[in-house]
């Protein structure tokens, strides 16, 4: 890796008071295309070593959506063996999971929730879609036959995912055709506010360590989105016109819902995540305007965004990667600087300078570490900061931690190297540095340890 190290003088780049010798170091960036946990071009009902239609694009997180009927065959025996499979194939793709579950679709089934849900007494709807002969049976979710088992369904993926690390965000589903929240074209009343509330508080409740995103239609989740940490997540960009020529979702609605929900800060502290109309096929044969999509996306600070892994029309490829390089978080190592030695058993100010070149912050609570190898053959040391990444706005941030080596290293000199560690200890994020080695982690400088 190429970096800059030189002796401190009287000023020093990160504003660190010499007492002694010491260096700085800067890497040297990368505009490189990463696969981060919680960002990026996201596949569809597929994996990243399966999406041909990425053609080499990189992908972080892989979103998937359940009928419950999926998930609850039999009441009470949970499809958990399916989605601990479906975990580690993300993990094994060096991508994260992401998932909704519905209730309401208009496929080929006549039911899309368990069939002893209704031979149980549930009461329920039927109704048509689009104009179709076919009739399809939603149950009544203001029903406790229906509350009281879902209820119970969401616990118990609560109680066994939540802040597992190859977990990226759950997707507030439940109500609604295919979970978006809306009865459109069904005659089916929407469930009542209160019942519509008592599931998104469901939701939260099971899932309080990982991301939650809510439609941006479901109005008792976005009047707390801000105050409660809820990202939000839109199923319709890039319409310029495709439902109707005098409305749009673009033009006509979702900044309108931020604004009327108070939201529009909400991307703060929870996710964004879109989802393409149609496909981007559609928007390049109505001659939409691909970069303003992207860039409408990217100025909601978005850190996903769907394609439903279908191929990229042609000649738009650069576009999609100049949006990649900014969704969600991009974090560039801009300066480090340490001493020069460092005495076993007492503390050494580390000071960093570090940039956000994403539109949003981290949502994960990785921890940064440093890690100090090849010394006078011992055994690597793995030194753990205070500083977590959750949080880290766009822009620049500053970390000043004071560093102890403990007693029982070996003096001698020793490799420094950093990494971004989960909560297995394993280094997933990818830093816009050159440098990375095959396990994650970046050597930055070196160090002697007296």
């Amino acid at each position: 890796m190429k970096h800059l190290v030189r002796a401190l003088g009287v000023v020093v780049a990160l504003g660190l008071a010499a007492t002694g010798r010491g260096v700085t170091v800067i890497p040297e960036a990368t505009d490189e295309l990463l696969a981060n946990p919680g960002t990026g071009w996201q596949t569809f009902h597929c994996f990243a070593d399966e999406d041909k239609s990425l053609a080499g694009l990189p992908s972080g997180v892989a979103y998937f959506r359940f009928y419950w009927d999926e998930l609850e065959p039999k009441e009470g025996a949970y499809a958990f063996e399916m989605l601990d499979g479906m975990l580690e194939k993300a993990r094994k793709a060096g991508q994260t999971f992401a998932f909704r579950v519905m209730c309401a679709g208009t496929d080929e089934k006549e039911m899309y929730v368990p069939e002893w849900l209704r031979t149980g007494g549930c009461p329920g709807f039927e109704y048509g879609y689009g104009g179709g002969a076919r009739k399809y049976w939603v149950p009544d979710m203001d029903s406790p036959r229906f509350l009281e088992p879902h209820l119970k369904l969401i616990r118990a993926l609560g109680k066994r995912y939540d802040g597992h690390p190859d977990l990226d965000h759950v997707d507030v589903g439940s109500v609604g055709l295919w979970a978006e929240w809306h009865m459109s074209d069904t005659g089916v009343e929407m469930p009542s506010p209160k019942t519509q509330a008592k599931l998104v508080d469901a939701w939260m409740k099971a899932f309080p360590r990982t991301p939650v995103v809510v439609q941006i239609g479901c109005e008792p989740g976005m009047q707390r989105a801000e105050r409660d940490g809820l990202g939000w997540r839109a199923d319709c960009l890039g319409d310029m016109g495709g439902f109707s020529k005098s409305w749009n979702h673009m033009t006509h609605y979702y900044r309108q819902q931020l604004d009327k929900m108070g939201a529009e800060s909400a991307w703060k502290r929870g996710p964004v995540a879109f989802e393409s109309c149609w496909d981007m096929r559609k928007w390049a044969e109505e001659k939409w305007d691909i970069r303003f999509i992207l860039d409408y996306a990217l100025d909601l600070h978005a850190s996903v965004i769907n394609n439903k892994s279908a191929p990229i029309p042609e000649g738009t490829r650069g576009e999609v990667e100049r949006v990649i390089r900014r969704l969600g978080y991009r974090l560039v190592l801009k300066g480090l600087e340490h001493p020069e030695a460092l005495k076993r058993g007492i503390p050494a100010m580390f000071a960093m300078r570090w940039e956000n070149a994403g539109v949003a912050p981290p949502y994960r609570n990785d921890v940064l570490a440093f890690r100090l190898s090849g010394g006078n053959g011992g055994p690597p040391v793995l030194i753990k900061m205070k500083a977590r990444i959750r949080g880290w706005m766009p822009g620049e941030t500053a970390i000043v931690e004071k560093v102890t080596v403990p007693r029982s290293v070996r003096p001698g000199s020793y490799a420094l190297s950093l990494a971004l560690l989960d909560s297995r200890g394993e280094p997933r994020v990818r830093l816009a540095i050159k440098g990375r080695g095959t396990d994650g982690w970046y050597e930055v400088s070196r160090v002697r340890v007296e």
